[in-house]
């Protein structure tokens, strides 16, 4: 039987860190080649696999509880649907570009575990909370065939567009389907009403999405195909035109340097700042062609949390029409 060392740590290097899950697999098959298992499951989850439903997914298909009681969520974008379904997972990973979870959660993640960064999760944690179900968006490969002996493990594809479809599929494997129906048309009624409100400046108001990241010489701008581009899509909110040609049908963002802050102009633009990169913002807004764009001359630059306006589901897509009732329309001059 093959048990994880307790004082091993788990804050390696990418090189380490691919070394050991090498090293782990092997030690699977081999340990499979002698009838035994990786890691003992509990008799909760043993109990669990007799009735399950098959889920065909990303990485092959998997056998679910039906009512499972101790999830982990490998990234935040399960964490967040699960939440918004009223399901409270054991645990989850943190982004790995921002050093905690996003403000919009922090009011409904109480009693949730951190497993660490997305990219390289805490196994041994994992292993020590008994889950009966994995869940994630994209989980890496080479991590699968671990999590799948530690728990019955799902692995979602993520699209930037598609994550209408993304909360009805957790809430179809969850029986929550009620519920994201019910997420979904109460988002549209709050889209119903955005949308009287602004009356014909809608499609006379053109926004662009901007994000900054810590220490970069860089920003970028988000494109219809990313996940504010359709959320604002779905407001009925125009795209400055600049923004719109030679941008591929799947290009969620484009780098834009220094000289070329002309890419970033609208009528009002959002600034999405990562935690730490206020630095990188004040660099650009030194910038002399800073100053002569419209939405700098005009005073409707906004400086919005990167943590739901650039990934997210309907927790974040709800954050951001916030946002967009607070500077379009509340405080609009």
């Amino acid at each position: 039987m093959f048990t994880l060392p307790k004082n091993l740590s788990w804050r390696l290097s990418q090189t380490q860190w691919h070394c050991f899950l090498l090293g782990l697999l092997a030690c699977f098959w081999i340990s499979a080649c002698n009838g035994q298992t990786l890691f003992a499951p509990s008799a909760s989850n043993q109990s669990a696999s007799q009735e399950c439903q098959v889920v065909q997914h990303q990485l092959g298909e998997t056998c679910v509880p039906f009512e499972p009681q101790r999830i982990v969520a490998t990234d935040e974008i399960a964490l967040e649907i699960l939440l918004a379904l009223d399901v409270k997972p054991v645990a989850s990973g943190e982004p790995n570009l921002v050093s905690s979870r996003s403000r919009h959660l922090a009011d409904k993640v109480a009693g949730v575990e951190s497993l660490g960064k997305e990219e390289q999760l805490n196994l041994e944690k994992m292993v020590e909370l008994k889950p009966d179900l994995i869940l994630g968006f994209s989980v890496y490969s080479e991590y699968y065939p671990i999590f799948s002996q530690i728990a019955p493990t799902v692995s979602l594809n993520y699209t930037h567009t598609g994550w209408k479809e993304e909360l009805r599929q957790v809430a179809n494997i969850l029986n929550k389907s009620e519920k994201a129906e019910q997420l979904l048309a109460d988002y549209q009624v709050r889209i119903t009403a955005f949308q009287a409100a602004m009356g014909n400046r809608l499609t006379q108001t053109e926004v662009s999405v901007a994000r900054f990241y810590t220490g970069s010489q860089i920003s970028e701008f988000r494109t219809r195909s990313s996940f504010p581009g359709s959320v604002l899509d779905d407001m009925g909110l125009a795209r400055p035109e600049s923004q719109n040609q030679s941008v591929k049908p799947d290009q969620t963002y484009i780098d834009v340097s220094l000289e070329r802050l002309d890419l970033l102009d609208g009528d009002v633009m959002f600034a999405a700042v990562d935690p730490g990169a206020e630095a990188s913002l004040k660099n650009f807004q030194k910038s002399p062609l800073w100053q002569t764009l419209k939405a700098v001359k005009n005073n409707r630059v906004y400086v919005v949390d990167s943590g739901y306006w650039i990934f997210g589901n309907i927790l974040a897509a709800n954050a951001i029409l916030d946002d967009l009732f607070r500077y379009l329309i509340e405080e609009s001059p």
